[in-house]
């Protein structure tokens, strides 16, 4: 078993009750491997941290922003609190190291692992909202996400990839990108599509994902990434 204490010193939260954060940073796969085990799986902090911190976001972007429109904060908003957004903040805090799991999600890579990190990361809110209360989780949220919307604003992560890379090519090419889908393998139930974006004629960058639609964002956040966009 890790020693949870490390964590709660990157936390900045000592808790008044351990087995919360321990709860937080159990998947329900360890259960599955460990039928002994008598602590709880953390799907149900993660359904309470989320909550939190959508009003704290909220919150602070209603605060932060009083002249801009619904539809700008909950774009914003979304970017903060995405997959991608959650599982960089538990990476930061070293949470990976400390998450109980199968040996079998521990050697998960990529989108999975992300989705496992941004789910602790909502389990461990949850875990300090019932710990010490909402100012607290408030303040956890603020420093740990919400410190991140210059960031979100200068790099326009509000947007799409696709959508990101349409108007920075109009931008700076006067042209309109194209998709085009290079390879499709699997069977149907499990398939795998390529997709290229194209500007002019000439290939960008290529991506990978279960549609084409998932492949074609991540086409543009490798074209993004290459053009330094």
């Amino acid at each position: 078993m890790p020693d949870f204490s490390l964590l709660e010193q990157r936390l900045n939260h000592t808790f008044t009750t351990p087995d919360l954060l321990v709860e937080a940073l159990t998947h329900r796969s360890y259960l599955n491997e460990h039928r002994d085990y008598v602590g709880s799986q953390n799907e149900r902090l993660e359904f309470l941290g989320d909550a939190v911190l959508e009003l704290a976001s909220t919150d602070f972007l209603f605060k932060k922003f009083p002249a801009k429109p619904e539809g700008d904060l909950t774009s914003y908003r979304a970017a903060l609190v995405n997959t991608v957004s959650l599982a960089e903040s538990a990476q930061s805090l070293g949470v990976g190291e400390f998450l109980l799991l199968s040996k079998g999600e521990a050697r998960d890579t990529g989108r999975a692992r992300d989705v496992i990190l941004a789910d602790a990361f909502e389990a461990i809110i949850g875990a300090i909202y019932l710990d010490a209360g909402y100012a607290v989780a408030n303040d956890f949220i603020l420093k740990n996400i919400c410190t991140k919307i210059d960031d979100v604003i200068a790099h326009r992560s509000y947007q799409d990839a696709k959508s990101r890379f349409q108007e920075v090519a109009q931008e700076k090419r006067n042209i309109t990108p194209n998709y085009e889908t290079l390879s499709e393998t699997g069977p149907d139930h499990a398939k795998l599509f390529t997709v290229g974006v194209f500007i002019g004629g000439k290939e960008i960058a290529r991506g990978e994902g279960q549609s084409k639609q998932e492949a074609e964002q991540a086409a543009a956040q490798a074209g993004l990434d290459k053009m330094g966009w």
